[in-house]
């Protein structure tokens, strides 16, 4: 089965927050998402907006099979919200891989889901819950997507903290403990003020090291229960490296300057 690790990056609805609360057309989309964080910080005391007023600008993933390992994204502003959605689910149409996140559960998929739904998105597949048209949808009751503690969808976050929100550990703390390389440069708190100078391909190139910072991490998770052994471990992360070498765009070599050939090695 394919692995197929993703994340995404968001900013404000700004249309549908103008919208739902009657907002002049000509107030600029940052007092628009102003007013949507004041009231947010009224309501609850964050800014953070709740999923269904995040609009989807990048989908990054991660692509492994048994014969390729390919980092790839689905981006605006080469494609609109609803075609980068719809995009990512025909992946899991057409491939049914293995997802894998970090905080996906959380945060990832109710948003594509809110979002998918807004743009009229098809995702037969993956809502597919044993009672679908495949050969094998019977399969599906036992072990589908959308079930918290079955496993075509891992949330390793969620997972390594045994389902305790308390427990939850952030992705660039976790991946730099085990020699990888983390964030660079940018976070999530960091994507809307990025967006609004036009920095797209920038938000675009910090999601792919976040996919693959959680692909790294999830292999040291399938060492950890038995899936890879030392030297199974130490070949796949050879073949990200790799991989990212022969990309060659600048925040490879950023990523990879961040990582020492000794990192990320079986102890």
């Amino acid at each position: 089965m394919p692995v197929l690790v993703f994340d995404i990056e968001t900013i404000p609805d700004v249309a549908g927050i103008r919208s739902l609360n009657g907002l002049p057309a000509d107030l600029p989309d940052f007092e628009v998402a102003e007013f949507a964080f004041q009231q947010r910080r009224a309501a609850n005391g964050t800014d953070f907006l709740q999923h269904h007023l995040q609009r989807v600008v990048t989908i990054s993933c991660v692509m492994r099979d048994a014969s390729s390992f390919r980092v790839f994204s689905l981006s605006e502003p080469d494609s609109g919200e609803g075609q980068i959605i719809q995009r990512f689910f025909d992946g899991i149409e057409r491939y049914t891989p293995q997802l894998v996140s970090w905080n996906g559960g959380g945060f990832d998929l109710p948003v594509l889901h809110y979002r998918g739904l807004i743009h009229g998105v098809s995702a037969p597949r993956y809502w597919d819950q044993g009672d679908g048209d495949y050969g094998d949808s019977r399969d599906f009751k036992w072990n589908n997507y959308l079930s918290r503690y079955h496993a075509r969808h891992l949330d390793l976050m969620d997972l390594l903290a045994l389902y305790q929100p308390r427990a939850n550990a952030p992705l660039d703390e976790l991946a730099k403990l085990m020699g990888f390389p983390g964030k660079l440069g940018m976070d999530g708190s960091a994507v809307w003020r990025a967006w609004q100078e036009g920095k797209a391909a920038e938000i675009r190139d910090y999601c792919e090291t976040d996919v693959v910072n959680t692909y790294l991490v999830y292999l040291g998770f399938q060492r950890m229960r038995g899936q890879l052994d030392a030297a199974g471990f130490a070949a796949e992360v050879k073949v990200v490296r790799e991989a990212l070498e022969r990309i060659g765009a600048p925040h490879w070599k950023e990523f990879l300057e961040a990582w020492p050939a000794s990192s990320g090695a079986p102890a």
